[in-house]
């Protein structure tokens, strides 16, 4: 278990160890949810991002995006190993 020190401005600092624990980089948020008892509970804040805004990342200049046809093509010779 580690302690915590809460500062003169009621701020506390997370040590290395709890935000490897976490997986959060500096930058990242924390989200904190109050608990019965006085206890809290801290995890990752969600980073808002869907699948939806994976859409076009890997797009490649001067290409036009593929039909679900061309696409369905492509899997079933990725399938088969023909690809």
């Amino acid at each position: 278990m580690a302690t915590l020190t809460v500062t003169a401005k009621g701020q506390i600092t997370l040590k290395k160890e709890l935000l490897q624990h976490l997986g959060v980089r500096p930058g990242q948020k924390l989200h904190v949810d109050k608990l019965p008892g006085g206890s809290i509970t801290v995890r990752p804040a969600e980073t808002g991002r869907s699948i939806r805004d994976i859409f076009g990342t890997l797009r490649c200049e001067g290409t036009a995006p593929l039909s679900i046809e061309e696409i369905a093509r492509i899997a079933e010779e990725g399938w088969a190993g023909r690809r």
